[in-house]
């Protein structure tokens, strides 16, 4: 019977790799657990998609996928797109799987998270909302109070920033950019969500130092941005799959 030092799993030049020189090499290089980590989540996910009916693909909705494919990267000709298999290291079987495959994990993330998004994407809200702030910073609540009253009396915050601000945002005129509500100090998220856009707020005191902020634009999350859907979504399925592997028992066999 062959052990994993006798079984080659890699072939390099004239050099064969046994299974367990191989493990070797990803411990000496400190991969062997994302290896294994690896391996395991793509277990469990082969395993959910084999036992569950619900994620069955209509054939038709894969061969449309596969003429997609083969029209937007020109592989129409037959000759053309089986050099380019051969060169992937497939077979149109293999091809044909993969994006079947691919079209239940889909469903499979979907019948999975779509019972918690809604309730995740609350929890989530307040890091997921965002402001875009321009800010002054300066070291004295005096002169702070000072160039609030100056901006009322319509002075521009622009220049004022560039003179008298501390922060490298200076030579920007003072512009953050978009910032998380979730990551702001409490004390400025609490001014910013009762203030409107062009607001003025401050001096508030912050590490030491006294900021006056202004509200450029309010950007707040919603599940109809698809690409924040898709974010969330990924995110519970990789917590789902995190409690799955948790109940798991793991023995790396080397015999």
């Amino acid at each position: 019977m062959k052990t994993s030092s006798d079984l080659t799993i890699l072939t390099v030049d004239r050099d064969s790799i046994s299974v367990e020189t191989a493990v070797n090499y990803l411990r000496n290089s400190g991969k062997l657990g994302q290896f294994i980590g690896d391996i395991i989540r793509q277990y469990i996910i082969e395993q959910e998609v084999e036992n569950r009916t619900d994620v069955n693909v209509n054939p038709v909705i894969t061969e449309q996928a596969i003429i997609d494919f083969r029209l937007q990267n020109k592989l129409t000709d037959p000759q053309k797109f089986h050099a380019w298999l051969e060169k992937s290291g497939t077979t149109y079987e293999g091809f044909h799987a993969s994006i079947t495959f691919g079209f239940k994990l889909e469903k499979l993330k979907a019948l999975i998270v779509k019972p918690k998004l809604q309730e995740y994407f609350i929890e989530r809200k307040i890091f997921l909302d965002r402001v875009v702030i321009s800010r002054i910073i300066v070291d004295n609540q005096e002169l702070a109070q000072e160039l609030h009253t100056q901006i009322e009396e319509g002075a521009s915050f622009e220049y004022l920033a560039r003179e008298y601000s501390i922060t490298d945002d200076r030579m920007v005129n003072g512009m953050m950019g978009a910032i998380s509500r979730g990551k702001m100090p409490d004390a400025l998220r609490a001014k910013v969500d009762i203030a409107s856009a062009g607001n003025v707020i401050g001096p508030i005191e912050l590490d030491g130092k006294y900021g006056l902020f202004r509200i450029e634009q309010y950007l707040p999350a919603s599940l109809e941005n698809t690409e924040l859907k898709q974010a969330l979504q990924n995110e519970l399925f990789e917590k789902w799959l995190a409690g799955k592997i948790q109940k798991l028992t793991v023995k790396l066999q080397m015999e």
